[in-house]
């Protein structure tokens, strides 16, 4: 992958941020396409995963960085995620993090490739926070172009197993967006169907 994925890592991660600023507490509790969070369990995870990689930049172990953001009251999840996400980004800056190897939960790679898979990450909990809500804001569908890129490379259907943290492939409608075919590629979705 020889892509620069720090500028679409700050788009997703910004895309993130507008949308968790949309949440109402009434909202916390609603189910989401990733079937064992709630919205509230969904915001501590892309509040952890933005802090992980964070510390994968800044030269931290990602392993022992907590997936789940267990600290954030209900009514602070968009300035914990914003903080989170103005982190990573700045973590980020020097090209030098790029071809550096680092150390994922999953494996080691290039950081290139674990933004990349941070990118994907963030913008599919993105879409599942939108199904969640709603689909409160549009979504880039460029973001969601790169991210199902991301995914048919590192996570090709036929090598997932129960520790893979996304389901089997599922068939894309006919005519599907760039949002619904990544959400098919990893296992979900939309609530209006599920």
């Amino acid at each position: 992958m020889t892509t620069d994925p720090r500028p679409l890592f700050a788009r997703a991660a910004e895309q993130a941020a507008a949308l968790i600023g949309t949440v109402r507490a009434e909202q916390l509790g609603r189910p989401t396409p990733c079937s064992e969070f709630d919205v509230r369990t969904l915001l501590s995870h892309l509040t952890g995963g933005a802090r992980r990689i964070a510390v994968v930049a800044e030269g931290g172990d990602a392993v022992a960085a907590p997936p789940f953001a267990e600290d954030v009251s209900d009514d602070g999840w968009a300035v914990a995620y914003d903080e989170a996400r103005i982190r990573a980004v700045k973590a980020w800056a020097g090209d030098d993090r790029l071809d550096a190897v680092v150390r994922l939960p999953f494996g080691e790679m290039p950081g290139r490739a674990a933004l990349s898979a941070y990118v994907m990450e963030t913008v599919t909990h993105t879409w599942d926070l939108s199904e969640a809500l709603g689909r409160p804001l549009a979504l880039d569908p460029e973001l969601a172009e790169f991210a199902l890129t991301v995914g048919h490379r590192m996570l090709p259907d036929e090598q997932r197993d129960e520790r893979t943290p996304f389901g089997s492939a599922r068939p894309a409608p006919e005519g599907a967006g760039a949002y619904d075919r990544l959400a098919a590629w990893l296992g979900r979705e939309p609530l209006s169907r599920a």
